[in-house]
């Protein structure tokens, strides 16, 4: 699976705050971040929804949007995936970091630091190339 890009991120978390919406709301909430176009929020979500991160569903007149991905995986993903290319960390994040976050909420920290920790013991597994 691809990992969404950081305006993908940004969408995802909108949703995931509160979905499902339209294209014209998720743009007009993240406009002054993005600095988009209605036309380019547009066509990231249908992009999205061919990745399989956002699914499209009309209700009355209007196409609303809602995420697939599910948040914790999706969050410890993007964040190990930084710490091992940015910082060069192999080990588990500490979930201190993540205390005071407006994303994550207490009940989730606890399923956040068992993903990170799998992710990392994931990356540090020796790779079978198919060699005996």
């Amino acid at each position: 699976m691809h990992q969404p890009t950081a305006p993908e991120l940004e969408i995802l978390k909108l949703l995931w705050l509160k979905q499902p919406l339209t294209a014209r709301e998720l743009h007009d909430e993240l406009e002054p971040v993005l600095g988009w176009g209605y036309s380019s929020t547009r066509k990231t979500l249908e992009r999205m929804g061919e990745k399989g991160f956002v699914a499209c569903e009309t209700l009355g007149n209007k196409n609303s949007y809602k995420a697939l991905l599910d948040k914790m995986p999706t969050l410890a993903a993007f964040a190990q995936d930084f710490a091992r290319r940015v910082f060069e960390l192999n080990g588990p994040l500490p979930v201190a970091m993540f205390a005071n976050s407006k994303l994550v909420n207490a009940d989730e920290i606890a399923d956040l630091e068992r993903l990170l920790a799998d992710l990392a013991q994931q990356q540090k597994a020796p790779i079978n190339n198919g060699e005996a």
